[in-house]
């Protein structure tokens, strides 16, 4: 077990829930995707490799409909030697595929559920009531707040109790928004990539309503590298309690 894994682990138990991490490529103008809102391509080999390793390392990976409906199908490790890392470690193959919708209003013929994958169904019970009685997920996740919204502290724990340490967010905007209101995200790996993109409605790391500059989260910096043209940049998440 490497040490990351441990302190995953750690930071887990303390917490009663996963550690949670956004990685992200982002043009310099902080766009994650154009206007029309298509699956990024953008990104260098090098940034592919990073967010490979970045999913290899989590127990799941969770993502948002319009993200999975953007690129068809969920982020697989497919490096054989982190495969055979994981299986070492003492992990199945590949990591649990988490999608989130409020509305479960996800299309099966998506090859998202041909693939060789765990798949969890993350929503409120509106949702879960589309999928009651259909296959294609191993488990659904269906917790709400009284104003319908996913209620994300419960679904963590929840999580956690299952034995998931750490989790991969992979977008879009509203998912990371919603784990920032909830002051329940912890690390950002974001990738700046040399393309500017531009439009006002292309979308942003991080959507929802925003937040006013005196109550904004606040980010450290724990690392930043350069690899041709893209910086990756490493930022780990000030919560309101520390």
């Amino acid at each position: 077990m490497s040490s990351s894994d441990s302190e995953a682990k750690q930071f887990a138990a303390a917490r009663q829930r996963p550690l949670t991490t956004v990685v992200l490529a982002a043009s310099v103008d902080g766009k994650i995707s154009d206007v029309g809102r298509s699956h990024p391509t953008f990104g260098s080999k090098h940034d592919f490799d990073h967010l490979e390793q970045q999913v290899a390392a989590a127990d799941a990976v969770l993502f948002g409909s319009a993200t999975l409906r953007a690129g068809g199908t969920a982020m697989r490790v497919v490096n054989p030697a982190r495969i055979e890392q994981r299986v070492r470690d003492g992990k199945p193959e590949q990591p649990v595929q988490i999608v989130c919708t409020r509305t479960g209003d996800l299309d099966p013929a998506l090859p998202f559920f041909r693939q060789p994958i765990p798949r969890y169904l993350l929503t409120t019970l509106e949702g879960a009531a589309r999928w009651q009685d259909r296959m294609g997920f191993d488990r659904v996740l269906s917790a709400q707040t009284k104003e319908g919204q996913i209620d994300w502290h419960r679904v963590l724990n929840e999580l956690y109790q299952a034995g998931v340490s750490r989790i991969a967010v992979l977008g879009g905007g509203e998912v990371v928004a919603a784990l920032l209101e909830a002051d329940l995200l912890d690390e950002l790996h974001l990738t700046v990539c040399p393309i500017l993109l531009g439009g006002k409605d292309a979308p942003t790391p991080v959507a929802g309503a925003g937040f006013l500059q005196d109550c904004a989260p606040r980010l450290e910096l724990v690392g930043v590298k350069q690899i041709d043209g893209e910086l990756f940049l490493h930022y780990r998440v000030l919560h309101r309690q520390d």
